[in-house]
């Protein structure tokens, strides 16, 4: 099959490739081989991701590499996040504002924000170099945006030396130029019709897109100079820039040459310049910082780790010693809130609490099985019950005689889970010696919410502090809540009061953010009573019913079945809500109908949810949550959850929810969706700690798709059973 092929060298550019070429030759010579020159880590392209300058290459960084980066010129301020997700598969969110373009003609409504963007990439490697193949990717850009930047395309790297090459075929804005006949064109004809017109709302995965229109080979090579901190770049645009969204508004964007050269600087281990002359007119300027979250590790001041006794423990402990005892293991082995129960028939000691210190369960098991030798001797076997929210949710049942083998390391390769069975947990038996558990609790946390990329502003926020507290009327009866006090927002920019022609129909359910936010700097979050118990051996269950978030109150129950170690969990919670009165600390809403718009005042909702962590090879560490059902403005549909954890136990996650509810009656952005972090305590404090920070990163504000916040979720209750949350790291210090 031959495709006819346009040059891609013209007359104005053939001069700077000659020099350059001149320039590297002699340099290549004198590296032969792969270990006589300095190696750099891939630099990133101008849209963010592993590339040359405006076109992408198949290399990836390392598993876990976290880049935030900015290109700037006169045409376009990109700014992007990259992660690479797994070790074949890069992730990249974008956001592009173009100067001197406003978001809307309607100034009242944008102001002076920027006209922005919303790109979301992927580039998945097919295969890695050998000896004799090149490395070949498959790659979207701007995949579900609104088509100011979308393309397809593959693309090889094969790398002599200090050099590493570069060609591929793009699609779309990659492939603009149109120096090749498309290929799929003769797989059909509908792959020659040009690409639509930039999509207005975005947010729909235009399938009917990809590969369509025009074609073009580009490539490139990238130089790793002498001087380790150096690369130089020469790239061959296979765009022509003859439709690029500022051209389309009357802005001139001439392309001189198709010829790109570049030049990247790493700054730091963890910082990098770029500079770049695009398009022979074009300057542009870049930088950006990464860390990996699989390299990080945490440093702890923490107590030591209590020495085996070897010696005889005391038969008897008083009241005092035995409190004494359930303080250590909460202090030294970080069980909160200890419960201990003696069974002299039986030898055996239990110990009920809730595990906030270490995410190695094997340090904290170590820890509480020595403190407990070096306290009672006449036990043969001592039980771990881990609870949370007062429920018993697994426990460890440790063969006394083994676990001091191995406390005292007398053979080879010694491991606590040789004397350790994981069980359903049973009924504690014997006397209560000691209960160190509290009914109360309380606490204050820093808040912040945040959204990206709007119409009003390109990033709004509220960041604030809640107080909450619970009292435990029963072991499985709570009642408690939590108060806001907003700090700071500029929420009052959002002015989506009125969406004429955008979602007219839709109930307000969640795009009266600014009423709860802005107009309520002191407000109640949550107040309800709740009750929680384990109904058997892998079944638990909730009920609850009060004011249940900031926006809704009502009643609701959850069920969850969930095995021992099992890496699977299914689910279901039905609830039925109102929307709450931002006008009043207490009211809700009677009259659906407010003037302009709808409100919710009265509907059920609920999802049956499976949850999965997959024991697959090339999808390590991860978990899948897919939830169907129906949503506050009562559409119906169906969520997906996809997170990854990397060694240090971040996790990084994305959602999408698609309901019936049409991408016109939506508006803006088409359908939900959202990425987040979370953190954990300990990679940010000097302690251990099994508490996470959460970040959310939610493109747009809209009604469609939006789920009830519910204080407690019964899978993250259960974590210990097959932990994911509270996974130990695989990175340590």
């Amino acid at each position: 099959m031959i495709f006819p092929i346009k040059p891609l060298i013209t007359k104005r550019s053939s001069f700077a490739l000659s020099a350059i070429t001149l320039a590297i030759l002699p340099l290549s010579s004198a590296h032969a081989d792969e270990f006589s020159y300095p190696q750099s880590p891939y630099s990133n392209s101008d849209f963010g991701g592993v590339g040359l300058m405006q076109m992408p290459t198949s290399r990836m960084h390392h598993d876990g590499e976290f880049t935030l980066g900015t290109t700037l010129n006169k045409d376009y301020y990109h700014y992007w996040v990259s992660l690479q997700l797994l070790p074949w598969f890069e992730t990249t969110i974008r956001y592009t504002q173009v100067p001197d373009t406003l978001y809307s003609s309607h100034p009242e409504f944008s102001g002076d924000t920027l006209y922005t963007d919303k790109g979301i990439d992927f580039k998945a490697r097919l295969w890695k170099e050998s000896y004799w193949l090149p490395e070949v990717a498959f790659g979207v850009r701007d995949f579900g945006g609104t088509g100011l930047f979308d393309g397809e395309y593959f693309v090889a790297n094969k790398q002599f030396g200090p050099l590493d090459f570069t060609l591929g075929l793009g699609w779309g804005y990659l492939g603009q130029r149109g120096n090749i006949s498309n290929p799929m064109c003769k797989l059909s004809d509908r792959f020659c019709a040009d690409r639509n017109d930039f999509k207005g709302n975005g947010g729909s995965f235009d399938y009917e897109r990809f590969f369509k229109g025009q074609s073009a080979i580009f490539g490139g090579v990238e130089y790793q100079t002498p001087l380790k901190p150096l690369q130089v770049k020469l790239e061959y645009d296979g765009n022509d820039y003859s439709k690029d969204f500022p051209v389309n508004r009357g802005k001139a964007m001439p392309q001189s040459s198709p010829w790109n050269i570049g030049a990247v600087y790493q700054l730091t281990d963890w910082a990098t310049a770029n500079i770049s002359y695009e398009r022979g007119n074009t300057v542009t300027f870049g930088l950006s910082v990464n860390t990996n979250f699989n390299q990080l590790k945490a440093s702890w001041l923490d107590n030591p780790a209590p020495a085996f006794a070897n010696k005889n423990s005391e038969t008897y402990l008083t009241e005092k010693q035995w409190k004494a005892l359930a303080s250590d293991l909460d202090e030294i082995a970080g069980y909160s809130d200890p419960i201990l129960f003696k069974d002299t028939e039986n030898k055996s000691l239990t110990l009920i609490a809730n595990q906030t210190k270490y995410r190695d369960r094997d340090e904290a098991q170590m820890r509480a099985g020595v403190l407990i030798n070096n306290h009672v001797n006449d036990i043969e076997t001592f039980n771990i019950i881990e609870s949370a929210d007062n429920q018993p949710i697994v426990e460890a049942s440790f063969d006394n005689y083994q676990f001091k083998k191995v406390a005292n390391y007398e053979y080879i390769g010694s491991n606590i889970s040789d004397s350790r069975k994981t069980l359903a947990p049973r009924k504690p038996t014997g006397l209560k010696v000691a209960d160190n558990s509290e009914d109360w609790s309380y606490g204050v946390a820093p808040t912040l919410k945040q959204s990206f990329g709007s119409a009003e502003g390109f990033y709004l926020f509220n960041v604030g502090l809640t107080a909450s507290s619970d009292y435990w009327l029963t072991k499985n009866l709570t009642v408690g809540g939590s108060v806001y006090v907003n700090i700071y927002d500029n929420y009052d920019k959002f002015n989506y009061d009125t969406p004429t022609g955008d979602g007219t129909n839709n109930k307000r359910v969640r795009t009266l953010v600014r009423q709860y936010i802005s107009d309520n700097p002191v407000r109640l979050d949550n107040l309800q009573l709740t009750w929680i118990d384990k109904l058997s051996d892998n079944l638990y269950g909730q009920a609850y019913g009060g004011y249940l978030e900031t926006m809704y109150g009502g009643v609701g129950g959850e069920i969850l079945y969930r095995p021992i170690e099992s890496n699977w969990a299914i689910g279901a919670d039905i609830n039925y809500v109102k929307q709450r009165d931002p006008n009043s600390p207490f009211g809700f809403y009677k009259k659906e109908n407010q003037g302009d718009y709808l409100v919710q005042t009265g509907t059920t909702v609920g999802n049956i949810s499976v949850y999965y962590q997959p024991q697959w090879d090339w999808m390590p560490n991860t978990l899948l949550k897919v939830s169907a059902g129906r949503y506050l403005a009562e559409d119906k549909g169906i969520t997906i959850d996809f997170s990854k954890q990397f060694d240090s136990g971040i996790i990084a996650g994305a959602f999408a929810t698609k309901t019936d509810m049409s991408a016109e009656d939506y508006g803006e952005g088409s359908f939900t969706k959202g990425f987040y972090v979370s953190i954990p305590f300990d990679l940010m404090t000097v302690k251990p700690s099994t508490n996470r920070a959460n970040i959310s990163w939610l493109p747009l504000t809209r009604d469609g798709g939006q789920m009830l916040g519910r204080k407690y979720q019964l899978y993250d209750m259960t974590d210990s059973r097959s932990p994911w949350y509270t996974r130990k790291a695989l990175s340590t210090n």
